[in-house]
């Protein structure tokens, strides 16, 4: 086949591939352009989650009628005028392509005015097809509406994901630029409902209020450090607020959000030691470097920079994350009235914490093949009798149960152990109440304040959350009642419930039903179980091992990590010298 030069309309759908992805990708460019304008409002208009309607209007500088139609051709820009301006780029634009791919793969139009301007001008596209240039009476700024997208690359459509998933990833892009710009009063609506509105009065912690809640906007600790390569600014979470995945760990740079591997390494690092394994922190963190010292030209939607002194950015990030983490954490004090050594004469007693939900809750497991939501094989289950297998010895380090068997000795963690029951007892409630696990309605009902984004997947999710016995409701804009919750769950934090369960429904795929309920059952499990360092009497410790024994999988967790270490009598006999050394 010739080489042959491909037609104007084909290397503009091409090209429009790069930067265009999905309707989030539009208000991206689109809301950048108003940034770059110097808007103080930027309104965004969501109609068929950006399908059907994209609408972003603001009060910038506009672009004068002589330049509109200049404005839409490739590779167009007002912000470089030659090669040494890449090495010092200071706008969120630079190349000139986003109006251009974006007209080439919708029915776009345009309308703007400049502010010393009587008058503004109007421009159509359909598909890359410019139309007549029209004089019209417009407030001083820009308005695009970009309409049908995608409407002549079916297969770019078809690959889009859900409805609830394209408008939560618009929620989620439009809210962290109002927060890094908190001067700037944004406003955004989707299918007729306001999903976020800010005042512009320069408080960044309501706009993290916004996107994370009001409880958590409250925790958020500062970070403000100056360095000779960086200045950093912005909020991180205290230890107590942590999420399950690193996708609430945002990074902006000189204004712009970027996804960079180093900086989230060097945030999770500074949590060293602080956190649990698989627990991420909530971050929102803003770096200013010179603008020569990092390279913005290096994706093609310019989520990514490379930085010239990299080693030195990762230090102080993670220098300035730690010296915020110490400074908020409150020194741990000591209370001297409080007994701290056992007498003969007045034995020392020990408050049992609640350990919740209560271990006779539901009867043991039978022993048929396991359930197919189970998130791990069937193991071959321990011996049985009619007397319980394991003689309970005692607890070590209030995380530990020791247990004799007739061929050795068994550490049990406590945690993992209980997790594997519960869990058991979860799937087989759902199974056998025709999918939905009984609920305890509560005594007070919980208010739970969310984020737009939580309450997104919160919505689209309520029948889930019926099935697995939370019983809760709408209560105003972003705020939802909880009214009842899994009856095995009574003792635990409604909210924190609630909360866990939200965390763990996926954002950007459509989960098979069986699978997500296995896999938020695990998650509020593995919360709701005793911890270490939990003190246990020894009724619950002889019915934890009880239910262990009846379970279908007693050697691991849901989430796969063993419950139990045997030492077997050969090994004892060997590291005591009985047998010889092994």
């Amino acid at each position: 086949m010739p080489i042959q030069i491909l037609p104007d309309e084909v290397a503009s759908q091409i090209a429009a591939g790069e930067v265009v992805e999905r309707p989030a990708s539009v208000v991206k460019e689109l809301v950048e352009n108003s940034l770059d304008a110097g808007a103080s409002y930027i309104s965004i208009t969501i109609e068929g989650a950006g399908q059907k309607l994209i609408e972003v209007a603001d009060d910038g500088v506009g672009i004068s009628p002589d330049q509109l139609e200049l404005a839409l051709s490739r590779h167009a820009t007002s912000k470089l005028h030659n090669a040494a301006d890449l090495q010092h780029i200071a706008t969120l634009g630079f190349r000139g392509e986003a109006l251009a791919s974006i007209a080439s793969v919708s029915r776009f139009s345009i309308v703007s005015r400049p502010k010393d301007s009587e008058a503004g001008a109007q421009l159509q596209v359909d598909g890359g097809e410019a139309g007549t240039l029209e004089p019209i009476g417009a407030p001083a700024g820009t308005v695009v509406r970009v309409e049908d997208l995608f409407y002549n690359v079916p297969a770019r459509r078809k690959f889009l994901k859900k409805d609830a998933t394209e408008r939560r990833q618009i929620d989620a892009l439009v809210t962290r630029y109002a927060l890094a710009y908190p001067n700037v009063r944004f406003q955004l609506r989707q299918e007729n409902r306001s999903s976020l509105q800010t005042s512009g009065n320069g408080d960044a912690r309501e706009v993290l209020a916004a996107l994370y809640g009001a409880d958590i906007a409250r925790q958020m600790l500062e970070v403000n450090a100056d360095y000779d390569e960086v200045k950093l600014t912005g909020f991180i979470s205290p230890t107590g607020v942590t999420r399950g995945n690193r996708r609430e760990i945002t990074f902006f740079v000189n204004g712009r959000w970027v996804q960079d591997y180093t900086l989230t390494a060097a945030l999770v690092q500074a949590y060293h030691t602080m956190l649990m394994v698989g627990r991420y922190p909530v971050a929102v963190v803003f770096l200013q470097v010179d603008p020569e010292l990092v390279d913005v030209n290096v994706h093609p939607a310019k989520s990514e920079v490379r930085f010239q002194q990299r080693d030195q950015i990762f230090s102080s990030v993670q220098r300035a994350t730690r010296r915020a983490l110490l400074a908020y954490t409150p020194v741990p004090t000591m209370d001297f009235n409080a007994q701290t050594r056992w007498t003969p004469a007045e034995p020392q007693t020990y408050q049992q914490r609640t350990v919740g939900p209560a271990w006779d809750m539901a009867g043991e497991a039978s022993g048929e093949e396991q359930d197919q939501e189970e998130t791990t094989e069937t193991q071959t289950p321990l011996p049985r009798s009619d007397v319980p297998l394991l003689r309970l010895v005692g607890q070590v380090g209030s995380a530990y149960l020791v247990a004799e068997g007739p061929d050795g000795l068994y550490l049990i963690d406590q945690h993992a152990a209980h997790e594997r029951v519960l869990f058991e007892r979860f799937m087989q409630q759902l199974k056998e109440q025709v999918n939905a696990i009984p609920s305890q309605a509560l005594l007070e009902p919980v208010t739970v304040e969310l984020s737009s984004q939580e309450t997104r997947l919160l919505e689209d999710q309520l029948s889930v959350m019926q099935s697995l016995g939370f019983g809760v409701e709408p209560f105003g804009p972003d705020t939802f009642i909880l009214r009842a919750m899994p009856a095995l769950l009574l003792g635990s934090d409604p909210m924190e419930a609630l909360r866990v369960v939200i965390e763990d429904f996926e954002e950007d795929e459509t989960p098979l039903q069986d699978q997500i309920e296995a896999k938020v059952i695990a998650r509020v499990c593995k919360r709701a179980a005793v911890k270490a360092g939990q003190n246990l009497s020894q009724e619950e410790q002889r019915a934890l091992l009880r239910d262990l024994e009846n379970s279908k999988s007693p050697r691991t967790c849901p989430h796969g990590r063993p419950t139990m270490i045997h030492l077997s009598i050969d090994l004892l006999e060997g590291q005591f010298g009985r047998k010889g050394a092994r």
